[in-house]
Formats: C-alpha cells, sequence, structure tokens
C-alpha cells in the first residue's frame, strides 16, 4: 500500500501532494474511505517525503490536522443527521461487529471513545459517524476529536519524516544499494504485520458474528411454543 501511494505522488508538485494527503485524510472518516484506504498511510508517505525536502513538515502537519479534524466533523454530522438509518448502509452491515463494539466503547467511555478510535483503521471511520448517531454533545466530541487528530497526525507524520532520514542516514553509512534493501525488507515486514492484523480482525470478527446469530437463534428457539401434545 505504501509503494502504491509512493508511486502515486512520484513526480506531482509539492501542491498537488498536500491536496491528495489532505483529501485522503478528509475522507477516511467523512466518506469511509478508511475502510478501503487507511489515512496513516498518507501521512506516514508525507513525513518520508518531508524528509527528503520534497514537502515542509510543519505546513504538512498544520494541512493533516486540520483534514482530520473536519473529516470526521463531517462524519459526525453525517451520523447526527441520518442516525439510525445509518447502520443500513452496506458497509455498516459488513461490519456490524466493529459498528457494535464502536457503539459499545461509546457508552462505556463517552467522548473519549473517539480519542481512542482515532489510533485504529476501522474505529476511525466508523467512530464519528456513531459518536454523531448516539448524539454524543458536539462540543465534548470536538474537543477529544481535535486531541485524537493533532496526537495520530503528529505520531505517524514524525514517524515517517524520521523513517525517511534513518533510510538517508543508513545510505551515506552502508551504501544505497543495501539501504534500500533494508528499506524493502521494512516495508515487507509492515505489509505482511498489516495483512495478518485484519486477517485477525476478520476472524474475531467472524466469531462475534457467528456469537450473535447463535444468541439469536436461541432467543428464537426459546419464544417458540412446544408443540401440542396428542390427546390419548
Amino acid at each position: 500500500m505504501l509503494e502504491h501511494f509512493n508511486a502515486l505522488v512520484d513526480g506531482l508538485p509539492p501542491a498537488m501532494i498536500y491536496l491528495i494527503i489532505a483529501a485522503l485524510v478528509f475522507a477516511e472518516a467523512a466518506l469511509f474511505v478508511g475502510f478501503v484506504f487507511p489515512g496513516e498511510t498518507a501521512i506516514v508517505v508525507g513525513g518520508v517525503l518531508a524528509s527528503q525536502d520534497v514537502l515542509s513538515l510543519p505546513l504538512l502537519l498544520v494541512i493533516a490536522v486540520v483534514a482530520a479534524v473536519a473529516g470526521d466533523s463531517v462524519g459526525y454530522e453525517i451520523g447526527r443527521r441520518y442516525g439510525p438509518r445509518l447502520l443500513d448502509v452496506g458497509v455498516m452491515r459488513k461490519h456490524r461487529a466493529k459498528v457494535a463494539g464502536a457503539q459499545d466503547l461509546i457508552r462505556r467511555r463517552g467522548a473519549f471513545a473517539v480519542f481512542i478510535g482515532r489510533f485504529t483503521a476501522l474505529l476511525r471511520a466508523l467512530m464519528p459517524a456513531l459518536a454523531g448517531s448516539s448524539r454524543l454533545p458536539y462540543p465534548k466530541f470536538l474537543l477529544f476529536n481535535v486531541i485524537g487528530g493533532v496526537t495520530w497526525v503528529v505520531t505517524f507524520t514524525l514517524g515517517g519524516y524520521f523513517a525517511g532520514t534513518a533510510f538517508e542516514h543508513a545510505a551515506k553509512l552502508a551504501g544505497r544499494g543495501l539501504a534500500i534493501g533494508l528499506a524493502v525488507a521494512a516495508v515487507a515486514g509492515l505489509a505482511v504485520w498489516s495483512v495478518r492484523r485484519r486477517r485477525q480482525e476478520a476472524r474475531e470478527e467472524a466469531a462475534a458474528e457467528a456469537a450473535e446469530d447463535a444468541a439469536e437463534g436461541t432467543a428464537v428457539g426459546e419464544g417458540v411454543p412446544a408443540p401440542a401434545r396428542p390427546l390419548p
């Protein structure tokens, strides 16, 4: 995924790269793009590009934070306006175990759930709309949205920035060929970890849905009266 995004922005002017990163971060929760393309991928690559002086790190941080906060606010408004009807959207039905988990997190943690959800890909796409649907007061939502957005953007952008800096340093010390080999190995390891994490999440979600279906089946079965015994 990192390679695909890097290929997408290769050769583009900085202004266009800023726009692409902002659009992906904004759309993650506002348009549920996070189910397909996690926004942290965009800001990590942005951090790498900033380490290569392609982008300005301070400007990138500001743009990414504004896009993250604005996107989540739009997601919140969608949830507030459409409420329970939002749960009938196909992507919501597909991830109903995650939706139920996010709703439970909001009930237990309130506005703090918005901050927690910022650091998990699927929850990051779901949480703003579900917070709006649950009628969480917007001022509380906005406070934790800003705190979470700033923390998330700074963490992943600086992670990409320092990774890019480390690559350049390794290239000078050990030669660019070895550094590229190490970078490819690191990206491959990250890809394998990401695939395994998503598969694990899918298995957990399938197990939760199976348990939910079994519980519903049991409840229905208990509600059906036993057949009458024939009279002698």
